[in-house]
């Protein structure tokens, strides 16, 4: 069973970067392709990246240039370094699987942009 933890949101001004955590337990994080996803009010969630164990990477095409997403292996743990950050940015962000299991969502957390 892997518990994953996300960390990181809050607010800021448009054209501010957020980095935003998530820590994983469970052995077998380094073999699972990972992916952070938002959703924003009223509207479905959705992929915004995600990573292979070995490093390869993959953007929704409204994030690419702007987010990158890495993970650290030894320490259970991926990232999303996101930068000019936009007002439609605004949106709670988890961390799962890539595709999703159920079971591993967690609470998420709130990235807000606003002036």
């Amino acid at each position: 069973q892997v518990q994953l933890v996300e960390s990181g949101g809050g607010l800021v001004q448009p054209g501010g970067s957020l980095r935003l955590s998530c820590a994983a337990s469970g052995s077998i994080f380094n073999i699972l392709t990972m992916g952070w996803y938002r959703q924003a009010p009223g509207k479905q969630r959705e992929l915004v990246a995600h990573i292979t164990p070995k490093g390869s990477t993959n953007y929704a095409d409204s994030v690419k240039g702007r987010f990158t997403i890495s993970r650290d292996n030894a320490k259970n743990t991926v990232y999303l370094q996101m930068n000019s950050l936009k007002p439609e940015d605004t949106a709670v962000y988890y961390c799962n699987a890539m595709p999703p299991i159920r079971d591993y969502w967690g609470q998420g957390t709130q990235v807000t942009i606003s002036s």
